[in-house]
């Protein structure tokens, strides 16, 4: 038996660190939580897409006791702020993710059977969502988003969007090389 105790190295004041005291370490015990907190930093793909700084995050949770440790599952939803990665307009969207995360015991046996990145741990009775969060997040995230599935993108010459310009928009684009070659021929408009 230990004769000191561990200083714990999570705040509990934390939004995304939670409490499990009252689960007990008794096995089949449940509780369900709602907890709306703020979005921490890095939520997204680099400018393209993620989830603003300070954002609402509405969390659906259930923490059950398991023998090793404390299982958490349920729901996140998040707002999305990006832009089209075809023509670049703004868009806003809502992302609904599954989270389901096995945070064991300190002294449980898979604390000897698996590697420190393998699990996530328990500090006391407190656990830390966020790295599962960010996890569930960023991995749900489109590679490309897009303001529409049919989305046209940008004209590759004058930069304006598809969607805005006629359906016949169109450039007269004359290779450099020729261009010595048209001063030659007669005025197509006025020979016929």
């Amino acid at each position: 038996m230990k004769t000191g105790s561990k200083q714990s190295r999570l705040d509990p004041h934390q939004p995304l660190v939670l409490d499990t005291r009252e689960l007990g370490r008794r096995p089949g015990s449940m509780r369900a939580l709602h907890i709306t907190a703020p979005a921490p930093a890095g939520l997204g793909l680099v400018d393209l897409i993620g989830v603003p700084l300070g954002a609402q995050l509405d969390l659906d949770l259930r923490l059950e006791s398991v023998m090793e440790g404390v299982l958490v599952s349920g729901t996140v939803a998040a707002p999305l702020a990006g832009e089209c990665g075809r023509c670049l307009e703004p868009l806003t969207e809502e992302l609904v993710v599954d989270l389901q995360e096995l945070y064991a015991y300190p002294a449980s046996t898979s604390e000897d059977t698996t590697d420190d990145d393998e699990l996530s741990r328990m500090d006391g009775d407190l656990l830390d969502l966020e790295p599962a969060l960010r996890d569930a997040v960023v991995l749900a995230l489109p590679l490309t988003p897009l303001c529409r599935e049919d989305c046209r993108g940008l004209c590759a010459t004058c930069g304006e969007r598809l969607d805005d310009l006629p359906d016949d928009h169109s450039h007269e684009v004359v290779d450099a090389r020729w261009q010595a070659l048209q001063g030659l021929l007669p005025d197509s408009t006025t020979h016929r």
